[in-house]
């Protein structure tokens, strides 16, 4: 399945900017990171104290994709078939990706990249080459 989309490259930057924007502020505010998978991954498996502003963190991401569902339903109208098991499998292999490779495409796409982190620049190709290898191979 083929879905295209509309080329809008002023609300991409306005997007890319806000983002950058939250990363700094986060990162400015609390001294952390913003990388999804170790906030979501210390919500549920850390024994500090910390773990209320991680819950919050991840559910305004879910609330924030409900506001925009009411707020501006057309995005939203794109359905995609998709395998179950296909989908279980990739979901274990970003999870074991994100624990090899310390981190997402968040904390080292965004925040690494940003703070000129050699190690990031490393993750984020590799994250980007097995994307592509992926579709490749899957013809997708």
């Amino acid at each position: 399945m083929t879905i295209s989309t509309e080329f809008t490259p002023l609300l991409s930057l306005v997007g890319g900017m806000l983002i950058g924007l939250s990363a700094t502020v986060f990162l400015a505010s609390l001294g952390k990171i913003a990388g999804i998978s170790g906030i979501a991954r210390n919500a549920i498996l850390s024994d500090k104290g910390d773990r209320l502003w991680r819950w919050l963190f991840l559910l305004g991401l879910v609330f924030g994709g409900f506001i925009t569902v009411i707020v501006k339903p057309d995005l939203s109208a794109a359905t995609m078939e998709f395998d179950t098991l296909k989908l279980v499998l990739g979901a274990i292999l970003v999870g074991a990706g994100t624990t090899i490779g310390s981190g997402c495409t968040s904390g080292h796409g965004i925040c690494g990249l940003s703070r000129l982190s050699v190690r990031s620049l490393i993750a984020t190709l590799t994250f980007m080459f097995f994307g592509l290898l992926t579709v490749f191979v899957l013809g997708q």
